[in-house]
């Protein structure tokens, strides 16, 4: 059915996305001086504008400039400049694609030696075996900590819209801060933010409600969710389907469905869980228990590279297919697909045996491509993956090093 993936899908918002085809979130790490978008984040956006696909969802932008997945992210608060993220939004939408905006805060997914804060819902840091030293201590979050962030979550969405995204996703799957809040192993509150699942969820539902008691009735606002964390006790597709159930009547136009965590990284292909198909679309098993009764079109990201299997998820009811690997590869691909071609992606397994060294590799080798797109280069997914975590610790020094700079300066204006 080659039509299908290219016709336009109407949201509950009454936004029309060109087609079902949407540029999955990958985290750049790619931050200019003051943790803005520059010129290499407009080229790669403006590039993935080209390529065909009706949506662009950018990587992860820190609602909490003390709180960033990576010393390389990009940050949008109270005191950002507009301009930067006007032009981001500008170059990716030049060539017919929508753009949304992933908003997001890490919760206690924070490396050790970065500065800043590592909170969580509860002080139990992330157990990834002999690498657990590096990630923060987390400390847990107190109440007004937890308004402040709905509130923060809630200004980068109003930010982003005047800044010319037509949407933002909340980012509540991967294990950070709002998904260690709906999980009952990260969650441990005796408060009214933990507890039973809607209690759990409060947050999440908070945040969403928040914006879009904000932003425009036609600014697009999706969730990304985990379809399940992949750990014994903790979030499910059945508290998945409840948590779609809760967002519903909020306002939401799509539910992403992705999974895992640090801890157990089925995102990259990782997971300490054998329920995910081993090399393409992840999560289609879990995503078909869930199109069945959920209220709002779903999307599902994971490991996809091959039309037929695009087609294959369209097909189980899921109204949206996101490819992140396969874009970073073959920015076309959408247009090869339009085209009539079976152009397809190969990226060879990471066959390192630590799960979160393997995941760590895996992105690795991904944002590789990312620089080399960035710098209008062709991309190599043949590189090394261990060499590409190499030299992407000598860029994360680097960027450290600013990042730290600019923090203390930032704090010491505020």
């Amino acid at each position: 059915m080659q039509h299908d993936l290219f016709t336009p899908l109407e949201l509950p918002s009454g936004a029309v996305l060109p087609n079902r085809l949407a540029k999955a979130a990958m985290e750049e790490n790619m931050a200019a001086p003051g943790q803005l978008p520059g010129d290499r984040i407009l080229r790669l956006y403006e590039r993935w504008g080209r390529g065909g696909a009706g949506l662009l969802i950018t990587g992860n932008v820190m609602i909490h400039a003390d709180a960033l997945t990576g010393p390389g992210g990009i940050v949008l608060d109270e005191d950002s400049p507009i301009e930067p993220f006007r032009q981001w939004a500008a170059a990716a939408k030049r060539g017919g694609s929508q753009v949304w905006m992933q908003i997001n805060h890490p919760g206690r997914q924070v490396y050790a030696e970065m500065p800043g804060v590592a909170w969580a819902p509860s002080a139990i840091r992330v157990d990834i075996g002999k690498q657990s030293k590096r990630l923060a201590q987390p400390t847990e979050m107190t109440s007004e900590q937890i308004l402040a962030t709905i509130a923060r979550f809630v200004e980068t969405a109003r930010r982003a819209e005047l800044a010319g995204f037509d949407g933002v996703e909340v980012h509540a799957a991967h294990g950070y801060l709002i998904s260690q809040f709906l999980s009952p192993l990260t969650n441990r509150r005796t408060d009214e933010w933990g507890g039973d699942l809607p209690q759990r969820a409060r947050i999440l539902t908070d945040v969403v409600g928040g914006i879009r008691d904000t932003v425009s009735p036609s600014f697009a606002v999706a969730v990304k969710l985990n379809s399940a964390d992949f750990q014994r006790g903790g979030f499910d597709a059945a508290d998945a389907r409840a948590v779609i159930g809760m967002l519903a009547p909020l306002g939401v136009d799509t539910v992403e469905l992705s999974g895992g965590s640090y801890e157990s990284p089925a995102m990259s292909g990782h997971s300490a869980d054998s329920r995910t198909k081993a090399r393409e679309a992840y999560f289609l098993t879990l995503a078909e228990e869930l199109v069945a009764t959920s209220p709002l079109p779903l999307m599902l990201t994971g490991g996809i590279v091959r039309r037929p299997v695009a087609e294959e998820v369209l097909a189980s009811g899921v109204a949206l297919v996101g490819m992140g690997s396969a874009l970073s590869v073959d920015p076309d691909l959408p247009n090869h697909w339009r085209e009539g071609t079976d152009a397809k992606v190969e990226l060879s397994p990471v066959l390192i045996k630590d799960k979160s060294l393997a995941a760590a590799a895996s992105m690795s080798r991904i944002r590789y491509q990312l620089r080399r797109i960035a710098h209008s280069r062709p991309t190599n997914p043949q590189v090394n993956p261990t060499l590409a975590l190499l030299r992407e610790s000598i860029t994360s020094k680097r960027s450290l090093r600013q990042y730290r700079t600019w923090l203390e300066r930032k704090n010491t204006h505020a």
